[in-house]
């Protein structure tokens, strides 16, 4: 659902005055100053009154937020439990029947003046389909606004985002190009890998080029292009078959920066087989590995869990690393690792409390390889399939099948 002029509805405590713009000449309102009661589109204070005025409704109505996400409301109330996420003025609602949810919007629509858009099938630029075999998110739309608005959508098509041969450098003697084409190209690109984890690593890695981009730099984002041309309606598939479990990845190529030799870092964390988030960056520092920031997000993601009520001990952590593993687990501290930094002992604190578990993992089985470097066809192809990077074609084959199951089991139960 959608709030109708949600920042009107917040009340600001501090004194606000407005007055009309210069130049704007009204005989109604001449230079009058106001004073702001409501909050208003354009004062810093609008979009945390509005926040406050609908968190405060929420607990009033029994809600409970969450621990470490503030957006996250629930209500538990015997075996019935409601949720709800907002997003400024968009609000995303679910509840275990629909009784639950009709009796939300209802309360909502009481309160605010709401515009209910139904069923979760867009939101933020992403589209979702759902079905008895699970959830697909994808920008297939998005993809394909995309390619038309870069002159895109007639190039050649390419299996991989990013040649295993690509090794590019600030390239000063190259041909400067369009800095703000540049920049707009990789921005949206950026928006894109919120469904599209397989070109995370290709996009973060020519963004770095923003300040000064050159016609290599052009022609690397102009691959991804066409790999999108070639994929236009991949996006994840969540599961609802998918067992409970967490686990996260983590790995680093070996001072692949051929500017200052610092690694790209790469982290997934999934639950089951659902990939949830992922992350592809530059070390701030050479031979930092990044093993904890992986742990801060699956300790984060822990947190969050608790609140719908699930709890993990000892959450595998798989790495590829023997020494980061010995490192974190050594609790002898020797002269030669005095000098790490405070985040492997970070690391180590919660290894021994039992939050995380470091797990050696085989380098062909790290999933986290594809945010680092680019691959080959095959491994490229193998790791995107294991991070739940899907087409629609196959969703849609996946839902017909279980809408098929679905109706063949209430006719049996009929004919029972």
């Amino acid at each position: 659902m959608d709030v109708k002029s949600a920042f009107p509805n917040g009340f600001i405590e501090e004194e606000v005055y407005v007055r009309q713009p210069p130049g704007f000449e009204s005989a109604r309102f001449s230079d009058r100053v106001y004073k702001l009661r409501k909050a208003l589109y354009g004062p810093k204070q609008a979009p945390r009154a509005w926040y406050t005025r609908l968190k405060s409704f929420l607990l009033k109505s029994g809600f409970v937020m969450g621990s470490v996400d503030k957006t996250l409301f629930l209500l538990s109330r015997g075996g019935d439990t409601r949720i709800v996420r907002i997003y400024v003025d968009d609000i995303i609602f679910g509840g275990s029947s629909h009784a639950l949810v009709s009796s939300f919007a209802e309360q909502m629509s009481r309160e605010f003046e709401m515009s209910l858009m139904g069923e979760l099938q867009f939101f933020l630029g992403l589209q979702i389909k759902q079905g008895l075999e699970g959830t697909f998110v994808h920008q297939a739309k998005y993809t394909r606004d995309i390619l038309k608005k870069f002159n895109m959508g007639d190039s050649k098509p390419t299996t991989t985002p990013m040649s295993t041969n690509t090794a590019l450098d600030a390239d000063e003697d190259g041909e400067a190009v369009d800095q703000k084409e540049f920049r707009g190209m990789i921005g949206s690109l950026l928006y894109l890998t919120a469904t599209r984890p397989d070109i995370q690593f290709a996009v973060c890695l020519c963004a770095r080029y923003q300040a000064s981009p050159r016609t290599s730099h052009r022609q690397a984002v102009k691959r991804i292009f066409r790999y999108l041309k070639f994929t236009p309606e991949l996006g994840l598939w969540y599961s609802s078959g998918s067992s409970l479990f967490l686990r996260g990845f983590s790995d680093a190529d070996h001072a692949g920066c051929r500017i200052d030799r610092k690694s790209t870092s790469g982290t997934c964390q999934l639950l089951g087989t659902s990939l949830v988030s992922w992350s592809s960056r530059k070390e701030a520092s050479v031979s930092l590995n990044r093993v904890h920031s992986c742990c801060s997000q699956l300790l984060w993601m822990k947190a969050t869990l608790g609140d719908f009520g699930l709890r993990f001990e000892k959450i595998p952590l798989l790495v590829d690393s023997t020494s980061a593993i010995s490192v974190a687990k050594n609790p002898v501290l020797h002269s030669r690792t005095k000098h790490i930094d405070v985040r492997f002992h970070f690391l180590r604190d919660h290894y021994e409390k039992g939050d995380i578990d470091l797990v050696h993992v085989a380098s062909e089985n790290q999933l986290a390889d594809i945010f680092t470097k680019p691959l080959e066809f095959g491994a490229f192809v193998r790791l995107r399939g294991e991070l739940g990077v899907l087409k629609v074609e196959g969703v849609d084959n996946a839902l017909i099948k279980g809408k098929i199951e679905s109706q063949w089991t209430s006719l049996i139960a009929l004919l029972v």
